[in-house]
């Protein structure tokens, strides 16, 4: 009788021990998911009066966006960068490059989709990158969703080359600098304006990162400013090194 309890104690051990295993697993694959796609909120109050008079004296302005490790992250196949531990991409792209079929693999920054929502309401959106029209495209197609929010788009042909890496021209998005501004995560993009760009810290894996969120407040405020560079004018300081 004891051995048939030892037996059996030991058996409820075991099992117990590989359903916890298996759920370690689960919690591991998924917790990318559950921290970025948990509830968020940022209060969109309605306006004041005195405000709403104020924001209809001033211009709507133009957001223009960078896309690769500022809204996602992507890689295709057969490259994986050491650092960037492999999970599941948030979706899949397959394109044809030079006759090549090429699978990129496709991660989105944490909040992304409730960021576009918001700064939507806010602003004209514009998508700028330095990748090929191709992928672009299809990366901008799905961070869009179909609302119309991304259809005005800049791609590698509307960059300049300067030494070695691609420069966006802003003046070519609007030609009112007072009005536009960019969100990159390379100062080298934009080092012809940098009165007219907000930095980004890259982002690659980090699944409890809030930088787009943490940008909410400062976008709130912008929308009423007659000039956008009497306020970006004072991050001066965080991207110096490309004002030489």
């Amino acid at each position: 009788m004891p051995t048939f309890i030892l037996m059996g104690f030991r058996t409820i051990i075991l099992l117990a021990a590989k359903l916890w295993s298996f759920l370690c697993y689960l919690l591991r694959k998924n917790i990318r998911t559950i921290i970025q796609h948990q509830t968020v909120r940022y209060d969109i109050l309605p306006l004041s009066p005195l405000s709403r008079h104020r924001l209809s004296l001033v211009k709507r302005k133009v957001m223009v966006l960078d896309l690769d490790e500022t809204l996602i992250h992507s890689h295709h196949d057969g490259v994986i960068r050491p650092a960037i531990r492999p999970t599941t991409p948030d979706f899949l792209l397959k394109v044809t490059i030079n006759g090549h079929p090429v699978r990129y693999f496709v991660y989105k920054r944490p909040h992304v989709d409730f960021f576009l929502d918001v700064v939507s309401q806010w602003y004209d959106l514009v998508v700028f990158t330095a990748s090929m029209e191709i992928y672009g495209s299809a990366v901008a197609d799905r961070l869009d969703n179909k609302k119309g929010i991304l259809h005005r788009r800049y791609y590698r042909q509307h960059c300049t080359l300067d030494y070695g890496s691609y420069t966006k021209d802003l003046s070519a998005v609007s030609p009112d600098l007072s009005s536009v501004f960019i969100i990159d995560n390379s100062p080298g993009a934009y080092r012809a304006f940098p009165d007219n760009a907000i930095p980004i810290k890259s982002w690659f894996s980090d699944p409890s990162d809030v930088a787009l969120l943490n940008l909410l407040p400062v976008l709130d405020a912008l929308r009423f400013t007659h000039d956008v560079r009497s306020v970006l004018s004072r991050n001066l300081h965080l991207h110096r090194q490309w004002l030489q």
